[in-house]
């Protein structure tokens, strides 16, 4: 039966494994990826929220804010659009990790945290924003607390993170700066 899964199954069980064989053994780390991954992706968006009423460059902040949201949007939308197609079980029910937190009954493919997480990071980075390396920082440790956690394979973070380059990618072609949807959006408030 094992010999018949693909090379590639092995290899992301073993990076998985690998991650997560560090969970359990020092508190505070534990403690550290815990919150990471439960405050990580909340801190993005209020940070991001938060800068609706800057000063300075205010018409373009908006943009990038908009930009950003409805790339967190369409991301997740997306991911519940393959969730139908890739059931994949989570890893600690395939005994590949030790998990450190509530089990979670959504399939582990693609991971919503890293679509989120880097589908507001790109859009920083896209847009040359400040923070914007602090915010792709965020993004790859909240992905790697998924997979220390026992949440995630590697593949379900990487296929989020893909996810959420590809919904940037979306909003960016869709959504045009001075379009009449753009000037409504950033004029609100």
């Amino acid at each position: 039966m094992t010999s018949e899964l693909p090379l590639f199954w092995f290899i992301d069980a073993w990076l998985t494994y690998s991650v997560n064989s560090f969970a359990g053994h020092v508190a505070l780390a534990d403690s550290l990826m815990r919150l990471v991954s439960l405050t990580g992706v909340p801190v993005m968006v209020v940070t991001v929220a938060g800068q609706w009423w800057s000063k300075s460059g205010r018409y373009q902040t908006r943009h990038v804010l908009v930009t950003a949201g409805l790339s967190f949007l369409l991301g997740l939308a997306l991911n519940q659009a393959l969730l139908q197609f890739v059931q994949r079980v989570r890893p600690y029910d395939d005994g590949v990790t030790r998990l450190l937190v509530e089990a979670s009954l959504d399939p582990s493919f693609p991971s919503d945290h890293a679509t989120a997480a880097f589908a507001v990071a790109l859009t920083m980075i896209v847009f040359h924003h400040r923070g914007k390396w602090l915010y792709l920082l965020g993004a790859i440790l909240i992905s790697i607390s998924r997979v220390y956690l026992g949440m995630h394979y590697v593949s379900d973070v990487a296929g989020g993170a893909i996810t959420g380059i590809v919904a940037v990618g979306l909003v960016r072609q869709f959504y045009q700066r001075s379009s009449r949807a753009d000037r409504f959006l950033t004029g609100i408030l």
